[in-house]
């Protein structure tokens, strides 16, 4: 059941991005991934006050837990999972720990890509 409920969410998360895709490009074009930007920052700023919800208020189920955030916000921006993250870490106190995840996860992202993409080049 749990899966299905994070399933569902996705799917609504990743239509709401592609919408988001598609209207910033018409507005502002495709040089710059403005749609991307929109989404993570408006992922990140609704992750935060999911939580902080969920945090103060207390009485949200775990099914409804699990619909927004994994769900619908996993499927709109994965960013906002990882800025909660650096914030849990960062609130924790572990604030070198914090920069290692950042620095970590944002260079060996971007890494990966390209290293994907030579893969690739060098198969076809």
């Amino acid at each position: 059941m749990l899966y299905a409920i994070v399933f569902l969410g996705g799917g609504l998360g990743a239509a709401l991005r592609h919408g988001v895709n598609v209207g910033t490009a018409r507005l502002f074009g495709t040089s710059f991934p403005f749609g991307t930007l929109t989404v993570n920052i408006v992922g990140c700023l609704v992750m935060g006050l999911l939580t902080g919800y969920f945090a103060f208020k207390g009485d949200t189920s775990q099914h409804w837990r699990l619909f927004l955030t994994t769900g619908i916000l996993g499927g709109f921006t994965t960013f906002s999972a990882f800025s909660l993250d650096v914030a849990a870490l960062y609130e924790r106190g572990e604030v070198a720990m914090t920069a290692v995840y950042v620095l970590a996860s944002v260079i060996v992202s971007i890494a990966a890509v390209f290293s994907g993409l030579a893969l690739m080049r060098s198969l076809t």
